[in-house]
Order: structure tokens, then C-alpha cells, then sequence
């Protein structure tokens, strides 16, 4: 079974994106911040990141960079409620970047396709 790391500082996020995912078949793991993801990354080794830009602490594109830097390899989907931050050089560096929605049919497309074998 793949594992998906969700990040984001949001509760009604994870329920949402929990449910969804784990209906695809996923396993999916939480953390609330970057920091935390960032010890989740050693102890769970997920398949992919699915990251909130907008948190306190240490934002997604500060995570995004520690995470690239430690697994280039590992794919990361930007989730932001904002559409600006698309043109942000530096969220260049994600595999992917979902604008937040009640339908997660993108999303999961996403999933499915950074994660098909």
C-alpha cells in the first residue's frame, strides 16, 4: 500500500483528504506543520507529500526545499487555497500544484499519477 504524508495546519483538511484518500487505497499519515513532516519524512518513508503552503512555523515552500534537498526523488503535490502562489518561483520546485477545492477529483488524479507504477 503507497503512503501519502499530508501536510497542513487545517483539521477539516485532513478529515477530508483522509477519507478520500483512503477510499483510492492509500495509507495516509498527518503532520501539522512542516517541522513535523520533516521528522515524519525519517520514521514513515511515504511515497508522496501532499503540502500545504500557508501554515505557521515553517511554511511549504521552506518544507518543500528540506524535502527536496533530502529525497529529490519524492514527489509533492502543493495544496494552497491560493492560486497566486503558482507563480511563485520558488513552488517550481513541486511535482505538482493543486488550488484546494471540496472536489478532490484533481487531487487525486494527481495522486494517482505520481504514484502509478
Amino acid at each position: 500500500m503507497k503512503k501519502i504524508l499530508l501536510v497542513d495546519d487545517e483539521e477539516s483538511i485532513h478529515l477530508l483528504y483522509r477519507e478520500e484518500l483512503e477510499e483510492e487505497g492509500y495509507e495516509v499519515h498527518s503532520a501539522l506543520s512542516g517541522e513535523e513532516a520533516l521528522d515524519k519524512l525519517k520514521i514513515i518513508h511515504p511515497d508522496l507529500v501532499i503540502l500545504d503552503i500557508n501554515m505557521p512555523g515553517m511554511n511549504g515552500i521552506d518544507a518543500l526545499r528540506r524535502i527536496k534537498e533530502d529525497r529529490p526523488d519524492l514527489p509533492v503535490i502543493l495544496s494552497s487555497a491560493y492560486q497566486e502562489f503558482k507563480q511563485d518561483l520558488a513552488s517550481w520546485a513541486s511535482d505538482d500544484y493543486i488550488v484546494k477545492s471540496s472536489n478532490l477529483d484533481e487531487l487525486k488524479e494527481a495522486v494517482r499519477r505520481h504514484l502509478a507504477p
